[in-house]
Protein backbone atom coordinates (compact mmCIF):
# COMPACT_ATOMS: atom_id res chain seq x y z
CA UNK A 1 0.00 0.00 0.00
CA UNK A 2 3.01 2.07 0.78
CA UNK A 3 3.77 2.26 -2.90
CA UNK A 4 0.56 3.09 -4.41
CA UNK A 5 0.29 6.33 -2.29
CA UNK A 6 -0.10 9.37 -4.13
CA UNK A 7 2.80 10.81 -1.84
CA UNK A 8 5.38 8.04 -3.07
CA UNK A 9 4.02 8.55 -6.18
CA UNK A 10 4.92 13.02 -6.36
CA UNK A 11 8.47 11.70 -4.71
CA UNK A 12 9.27 9.08 -7.42
CA UNK A 13 8.43 11.58 -10.29
CA UNK A 14 10.58 14.48 -8.45
CA UNK A 15 13.15 11.83 -7.65
CA UNK A 16 13.35 11.12 -11.76
CA UNK A 17 13.42 14.14 -12.72
CA UNK A 18 16.27 15.52 -10.43
CA UNK A 19 18.48 12.34 -11.27
CA UNK A 20 17.79 12.82 -14.90
CA UNK A 21 18.77 16.43 -14.69
CA UNK A 22 22.37 15.40 -12.88
CA UNK A 23 22.62 12.89 -15.86
CA UNK A 24 22.53 15.65 -18.56
CA UNK A 25 25.05 17.29 -15.85
CA UNK A 26 27.35 14.14 -16.37
CA UNK A 27 26.71 13.89 -19.96
CA UNK A 28 26.48 17.03 -21.59
CA UNK A 29 29.79 17.88 -21.32
CA UNK A 30 31.00 14.48 -23.07
CA UNK A 31 28.53 14.73 -25.85
CA UNK A 32 30.06 18.71 -26.40
CA UNK A 33 34.01 17.11 -26.55
CA UNK A 34 32.25 14.39 -29.52
CA UNK A 35 30.83 17.24 -31.24
CA UNK A 36 33.74 19.33 -31.39
CA UNK A 37 35.91 16.30 -32.24
CA UNK A 38 33.84 16.13 -35.41
CA UNK A 39 33.47 19.62 -36.31
CA UNK A 40 35.87 22.14 -38.97
CA UNK A 41 38.37 24.03 -37.88
CA UNK A 42 36.62 27.36 -38.22
CA UNK A 43 33.46 27.07 -35.99
CA UNK A 44 35.49 24.51 -33.21
CA UNK A 45 38.13 27.90 -32.92
CA UNK A 46 35.69 30.18 -32.27
CA UNK A 47 33.90 28.31 -29.67
CA UNK A 48 30.46 28.26 -32.20
CA UNK A 49 30.34 24.01 -31.67
CA UNK A 50 27.54 23.21 -29.05
CA UNK A 51 26.15 19.68 -29.19
CA UNK A 52 25.94 18.91 -32.78
CA UNK A 53 28.90 19.35 -34.98
CA UNK A 54 29.35 21.96 -37.22
CA UNK A 55 31.05 21.09 -40.68
CA UNK A 56 31.19 17.43 -39.43
CA UNK A 57 34.57 16.44 -40.52
CA UNK A 58 36.58 13.01 -39.67
CA UNK A 59 40.24 14.74 -39.75
CA UNK A 60 41.04 15.12 -36.37
CA UNK A 61 40.75 11.15 -35.81
CA UNK A 62 42.51 10.45 -39.38
CA UNK A 63 45.10 12.63 -37.75
CA UNK A 64 45.20 10.65 -34.48
CA UNK A 65 44.80 7.30 -35.39
CA UNK A 66 47.47 7.69 -38.23
CA UNK A 67 50.08 8.85 -35.35
CA UNK A 68 52.44 6.04 -34.13
CA UNK A 69 53.06 7.55 -30.74
CA UNK A 70 49.13 7.87 -29.91
CA UNK A 71 48.35 4.06 -30.51
CA UNK A 72 51.37 2.93 -28.99
CA UNK A 73 50.48 5.02 -25.69
CA UNK A 74 46.99 3.99 -25.96
CA UNK A 75 48.30 -0.02 -26.13
CA UNK A 76 50.73 0.62 -23.04
CA UNK A 77 47.63 2.29 -21.13
CA UNK A 78 45.76 -0.78 -21.69
CA UNK A 79 48.16 -3.42 -21.10
CA UNK A 80 48.78 -1.49 -17.81
CA UNK A 81 45.22 -1.18 -17.09
CA UNK A 82 45.05 -5.06 -17.46
CA UNK A 83 48.28 -6.15 -15.46
CA UNK A 84 47.43 -3.72 -12.74
CA UNK A 85 43.67 -4.87 -11.96
CA UNK A 86 44.53 -8.38 -12.18
CA UNK A 87 47.98 -8.68 -10.28
CA UNK A 88 46.49 -5.53 -7.69
CA UNK A 89 42.92 -7.97 -6.78
CA UNK A 90 45.18 -11.17 -7.02
CA UNK A 91 47.21 -8.95 -4.10
CA UNK A 92 44.53 -7.40 -2.43
CA UNK A 93 42.79 -10.91 -1.99
CA UNK A 94 45.59 -13.09 -0.88
CA UNK A 95 46.38 -10.09 1.64
CA UNK A 96 42.28 -9.19 2.67
CA UNK A 97 41.65 -13.34 3.41
CA UNK A 98 43.86 -14.38 6.56
CA UNK A 99 43.70 -10.17 7.94
CA UNK A 100 39.52 -10.95 7.66
CA UNK A 101 40.11 -13.71 10.25
CA UNK A 102 39.47 -12.89 14.14
CA UNK A 103 42.79 -12.91 16.21
CA UNK A 104 41.96 -16.54 17.48
CA UNK A 105 42.88 -18.34 14.20
CA UNK A 106 45.42 -15.38 13.30
CA UNK A 107 47.50 -13.91 15.84
CA UNK A 108 49.26 -10.96 15.61
CA UNK A 109 46.22 -9.93 12.97
CA UNK A 110 46.08 -6.48 14.83
CA UNK A 111 49.78 -5.11 14.00
CA UNK A 112 49.41 -6.51 10.55
CA UNK A 113 47.01 -4.27 10.18
CA UNK A 114 48.06 -1.74 12.01
CA UNK A 115 51.39 -1.80 9.42
CA UNK A 116 49.37 -1.18 6.45
CA UNK A 117 47.58 1.56 7.89
CA UNK A 118 50.46 3.16 8.63
CA UNK A 119 51.72 2.53 4.92
CA UNK A 120 48.04 4.41 4.05
CA UNK A 121 49.13 7.37 5.71
CA UNK A 122 52.56 7.98 5.28
CA UNK A 123 54.76 7.21 1.96
CA UNK A 124 58.14 7.51 0.98
CA UNK A 125 58.28 10.69 -0.93
CA UNK A 126 58.73 11.38 -4.29
CA UNK A 127 62.41 11.37 -4.46
CA UNK A 128 62.81 7.84 -2.38
CA UNK A 129 60.22 6.42 -4.83
CA UNK A 130 61.72 7.58 -7.73
CA UNK A 131 65.41 6.22 -6.89
CA UNK A 132 64.18 2.92 -5.94
CA UNK A 133 62.26 2.37 -9.35
CA UNK A 134 65.61 3.83 -10.72
CA UNK A 135 68.36 0.92 -8.50
CA UNK A 136 65.92 -1.21 -9.34
CA UNK A 137 66.52 -0.87 -12.99
CA UNK A 138 62.29 -0.32 -13.87
CA UNK A 139 63.06 3.07 -15.15
CA UNK A 140 61.13 3.15 -18.91
CA UNK A 141 59.42 -0.11 -18.32
CA UNK A 142 55.82 -0.92 -17.31
CA UNK A 143 56.37 -2.13 -14.00
CA UNK A 144 57.13 0.90 -12.92
CA UNK A 145 53.48 1.77 -14.11
CA UNK A 146 52.48 -1.20 -11.82
CA UNK A 147 54.36 -2.09 -9.13
CA UNK A 148 55.02 0.80 -6.84
CA UNK A 149 50.50 1.02 -6.51
CA UNK A 150 50.02 -2.69 -7.06
CA UNK A 151 48.71 -3.11 -3.20
CA UNK A 152 46.38 -0.74 -2.31
CA UNK A 153 45.95 -0.49 1.13
CA UNK A 154 42.40 1.37 0.66
CA UNK A 155 41.04 -1.60 -1.19
CA UNK A 156 42.52 -4.17 1.26
CA UNK A 157 40.69 -2.75 4.08
CA UNK A 158 37.19 -2.37 1.97
CA UNK A 159 38.10 -6.13 1.26
CA UNK A 160 38.72 -7.57 4.42
CA UNK A 161 35.21 -5.65 5.74
CA UNK A 162 33.72 -7.71 3.33
CA UNK A 163 35.07 -10.68 4.19
CA UNK A 164 33.72 -10.09 7.34
CA UNK A 165 30.60 -9.60 6.81
CA UNK A 166 30.08 -13.28 5.42
CA UNK A 167 28.69 -15.98 7.04
CA UNK A 168 31.15 -18.01 9.19
CA UNK A 169 29.30 -21.18 8.67
CA UNK A 170 30.36 -21.14 5.27
CA UNK A 171 33.97 -21.64 5.91
CA UNK A 172 33.36 -23.87 8.78
CA UNK A 173 31.27 -26.10 6.27
CA UNK A 174 34.13 -25.94 3.73
CA UNK A 175 36.87 -26.89 6.16
CA UNK A 176 34.43 -29.95 7.48
CA UNK A 177 34.42 -31.17 4.07
CA UNK A 178 38.06 -30.85 3.82
CA UNK A 179 38.88 -28.19 2.36
CA UNK A 180 42.15 -25.62 3.47
CA UNK A 181 42.35 -21.90 3.83
CA UNK A 182 43.17 -21.85 -0.63
CA UNK A 183 40.18 -23.69 -1.46
CA UNK A 184 38.10 -22.06 0.60
CA UNK A 185 39.02 -18.79 -0.45
CA UNK A 186 39.36 -19.83 -4.09
CA UNK A 187 35.33 -21.59 -4.34
CA UNK A 188 34.03 -19.78 -1.29
CA UNK A 189 34.67 -16.43 -0.57
CA UNK A 190 35.59 -15.46 -4.12
CA UNK A 191 32.31 -16.04 -5.72
CA UNK A 192 30.30 -14.49 -2.90
CA UNK A 193 32.54 -11.73 -3.22
CA UNK A 194 31.99 -10.82 -6.90
CA UNK A 195 29.89 -7.85 -6.57
CA UNK A 196 33.01 -6.08 -4.39
CA UNK A 197 35.91 -7.40 -6.43
CA UNK A 198 33.70 -5.80 -9.84
CA UNK A 199 33.50 -2.39 -7.75
CA UNK A 200 37.44 -2.37 -6.34
CA UNK A 201 38.11 -3.66 -10.20
CA UNK A 202 36.47 -0.66 -11.50
CA UNK A 203 38.12 1.63 -8.97
CA UNK A 204 41.47 0.44 -9.94
CA UNK A 205 40.89 0.15 -13.92
CA UNK A 206 39.72 4.05 -13.59
CA UNK A 207 42.92 5.00 -11.52
CA UNK A 208 45.48 3.22 -13.83
CA UNK A 209 43.59 4.64 -16.50
CA UNK A 210 43.87 8.31 -15.93
CA UNK A 211 47.00 8.39 -13.54
CA UNK A 212 49.80 10.15 -15.47
CA UNK A 213 51.94 11.42 -13.37
CA UNK A 214 53.51 8.37 -12.38
CA UNK A 215 54.69 8.13 -16.89
CA UNK A 216 55.64 11.67 -16.79
CA UNK A 217 58.42 10.78 -14.03
CA UNK A 218 59.43 7.53 -14.52
CA UNK A 219 59.33 7.49 -18.27
CA UNK A 220 62.17 9.70 -20.46
CA UNK A 221 60.87 8.02 -23.56
CA UNK A 222 57.58 9.40 -25.52
CA UNK A 223 57.60 6.00 -27.23
CA UNK A 224 56.36 4.67 -23.54
CA UNK A 225 54.20 7.25 -22.23
CA UNK A 226 50.69 5.88 -21.31
CA UNK A 227 47.78 7.39 -23.27
CA UNK A 228 47.23 9.85 -19.72
CA UNK A 229 50.42 11.00 -19.68
CA UNK A 230 50.75 11.66 -23.37
CA UNK A 231 47.67 13.49 -23.30
CA UNK A 232 48.84 15.66 -20.24
CA UNK A 233 51.61 16.57 -22.49
CA UNK A 234 49.59 17.69 -25.60
CA UNK A 235 46.74 19.00 -23.83
CA UNK A 236 47.99 20.80 -20.97
CA UNK A 237 51.42 21.77 -21.87
CA UNK A 238 50.58 22.21 -25.49
CA UNK A 239 53.28 20.26 -26.94
CA UNK A 240 52.11 19.44 -30.23
CA UNK A 241 55.82 18.01 -31.04
CA UNK A 242 55.16 15.15 -29.41
CA UNK A 243 52.11 13.62 -31.79
CA UNK A 244 54.15 14.14 -35.19
CA UNK A 245 51.91 15.83 -36.94
CA UNK A 246 52.70 17.68 -40.16
CA UNK A 247 52.61 21.36 -39.60
CA UNK A 248 50.76 21.46 -42.98
CA UNK A 249 48.17 19.58 -41.72
CA UNK A 250 47.62 21.76 -38.45
CA UNK A 251 46.35 24.50 -41.19
CA UNK A 252 43.60 22.27 -41.89
CA UNK A 253 42.37 20.80 -38.63
CA UNK A 254 42.24 22.82 -35.40
CA UNK A 255 44.24 21.91 -32.63
CA UNK A 256 41.11 21.89 -30.22
CA UNK A 257 39.33 19.35 -32.54
CA UNK A 258 42.51 17.10 -32.23
CA UNK A 259 42.49 17.73 -28.38
CA UNK A 260 38.93 16.99 -27.80
CA UNK A 261 39.06 13.62 -30.16
CA UNK A 262 41.92 12.03 -28.20
CA UNK A 263 39.97 13.00 -24.68
CA UNK A 264 36.73 11.12 -26.30
CA UNK A 265 39.11 8.04 -26.98
CA UNK A 266 41.18 7.96 -23.66
CA UNK A 267 37.70 8.03 -21.86
CA UNK A 268 35.70 5.71 -24.37
CA UNK A 269 37.16 2.51 -22.63
CA UNK A 270 35.92 2.87 -19.45
CA UNK A 271 32.21 3.63 -20.72
CA UNK A 272 32.59 0.78 -22.49
CA UNK A 273 33.24 -1.17 -19.46
CA UNK A 274 31.42 0.26 -16.98
CA UNK A 275 27.98 -1.48 -18.20
CA UNK A 276 29.18 -4.87 -17.39
CA UNK A 277 30.49 -3.98 -14.48
CA UNK A 278 27.49 -1.64 -13.23
CA UNK A 279 24.79 -5.10 -12.36
CA UNK A 280 27.64 -5.42 -8.93
CA UNK A 281 28.59 -1.94 -8.45
CA UNK A 282 25.31 -0.87 -6.65
CA UNK A 283 25.38 -4.05 -4.12
CA UNK A 284 29.70 -3.45 -4.29
CA UNK A 285 29.00 0.10 -3.28
CA UNK A 286 28.09 -1.36 0.93
CA UNK A 287 31.74 -3.17 1.21
CA UNK A 288 31.86 -3.33 5.20
CA UNK A 289 28.70 -0.95 5.44
CA UNK A 290 27.22 -3.90 7.79
CA UNK A 291 28.87 -6.22 10.17
CA UNK A 292 28.14 -7.66 13.09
Amino acid sequence: MYYKTMGYKLFSIANYIFLGFLSLLCILPLIHILAVSFSSMAPASSNLVTFWPIGFTMDAYEKTFGNANFLNSLLISGERTVLATVIGMFLVLLTAYPLSKDDQMFRGRSAYIWFFVFTLLFSGGLIPSYLLIQKLGLMNTIWALILPGAVSVWNIILMLNFFRGLPKELEEASFLDGAGQFKTLSLVYIPLSMPAIATLSLFTMVYQWNSWFDGMIYMSDIKKFPLASLLQTIIVQQDFSKINVDPKHLENISQRTVRAAQIFIGALPILLVYPFLQRFFVKGMVIGAVKE
